[in-house]
């Protein structure tokens, strides 16, 4: 069998795969066809990768996002291939390639492990990497190894342009080895994960929006940059981004969006404007109607990502937490007792989900009084009528979108 005829055969295989798991309604196919295909074409993630411009989106926080503003970005250029719908292992990047195999485009969130051997096979013309902090570390291990095994990577790929978040002490130091490298000063305020320097292990010394230490690392000048909601461009024209998508976090996004997308050919302006039109990421931030409320649905998974959501809730909306520990969450639920629950005093507290005694633990040392509920949605019954901030992490926040209404 030729290379080309394996990897068509591969391919119709895990799109019939797929076609039955949805059939089924065993799921949406995407992650068993792709790997169905991935171990009939170990080599297949290259083939289906050559003759495109492929960008990767990385990091522990805001893929999703990222990955689509950028798609939305070069969608005024031509299709693009773009795993949406979450899946960022190999599997699920093969499968989104393969659902689209005349796109001359691909933007693909990479899980950040996976990247360095997922970048070897696309050779990437653009790697964005928003930031890295501790996420699941049974799975993941710890950051800062994550970090070296990035900075290697990053080394191999002389042809990538590699869009880096400067404030991030940790992605500059892996973003530093690349040979062609743009940085963009976000103003990350979550540092607690880069309080020693990667290189030497010293201190590191913040000083308004810079930090250094003195073994000579500090922070790179960004040639691109984010103040409240304008983005400079190295040209030194300002870009207002005016999102429908609320907090610090997304604008930093969107500001490594536009950064990647004019890497690829389009215009700031161009760019800003499409990402205006993004109102939800896979129901994040979307608005639904249950009965009495009004349910604004917000996904966190990490201490970093926690911190984020919490500054973005209406302070005088009841509040449903929801916590899982399944396999996609990582069973480790450390992370807890780092994320600044303090913040819910005095409101209306609901803790539920599989791990909603953890949870409660967490808030009483907290000194945040609230109640549980055994379910998420009968959680949103308990309170009363009007509107309801829940926050989930990953598989949680996943059976939530799944069993509410759209508004």
């Amino acid at each position: 069998m030729s290379i080309r005829l394996r990897t068509r055969a591969s391919v119709a295989a895990g799109r019939l795969t797929a076609w039955f798991s949805r059939t089924a309604g065993l799921g949406r196919g995407g992650v068993i066809g792709g790997r169905v295909t991935l171990r009939l074409d170990p080599a297949v993630l290259r083939r289906l990768g050559q003759e495109r411009t492929v960008v990767l989106v990385t990091g522990t926080n805001g893929k999703t996002t990222t990955a689509l503003m950028i798609t939305r970005s070069l969608e005024a250029l031509a299709e693009v291939a773009h795993n949406g719908d979450g899946a960022n292992m190999p599997d699920g990047l093969v499968a989104a390639l393969a659902a689209s195999p005349e796109a001359p485009y691909a933007v693909l969130e990479v899980d950040e492990t996976y990247v360095p051997w997922v970048a070897m096979q696309v050779q990437p013309a653009a790697l964005v990497l928003l930031n890295l902090s501790r996420d699941q570390l049974d799975r993941v291990g710890e950051v800062r190894m994550l970090e070296r095994d990035l900075r290697t990577a990053f080394a191999n790929l002389p042809r990538t342009v590699v869009i880096a978040n400067c404030d991030d002490i940790l992605v500059t130091s892996a973003a530093s080895a690349a040979a062609r490298a743009v940085w963009v000063g976000t103003g990350r305020r979550w540092s607690g994960d880069s309080g020693a320097c990667p290189r030497c292990g010293g201190a590191v010394d913040h000083a308004d929006r810079s930090w250094s230490c003195a073994c000579g690392f500090e922070r790179p000048n960004p040639t691109w940059s984010l103040e409240g909601g304008l983005v400079t461009t190295p040209g030194g024209r300002a870009v207002d981004l005016d999102l429908r998508l609320p907090g610090e976090a997304n604008r930093a996004n969107a500001a490594l969006a536009l950064a990647a997308a004019q890497c690829v050919g389009v215009p700031p302006h161009t760019a800003a404007a499409r990402l205006r039109t993004i109102t939800d990421i896979g129901g994040r931030y979307r608005t639904v109607r249950r009965t009495r409320h009004s349910v604004r649905l917000m996904l966190a998974k990490n201490p970093a990502g926690w911190a984020e959501t919490l500054r973005v809730l209406d302070e005088d909306t009841p509040v449903v937490v929801a916590v899982n520990a399944q396999e996609a969450d990582g069973r480790d639920l450390s992370w807890l007792w780092d994320v600044h629950f303090e913040r819910l005093r005095g409101r209306q507290v609901v803790v539920t989900g599989e791990r909603s005694a953890d949870l409660a633990v967490r808030l009483c040392y907290a000194e945040v009084a609230h109640w549980s509920a055994p379910d998420p949605v009968q959680a949103i019954d308990t309170l009363p009528p009007g509107g309801v901030e829940i926050v989930a992490n990953y598989t949680a926040f996943r059976d939530l979108v799944g069993r509410l209404p759209d508004a």
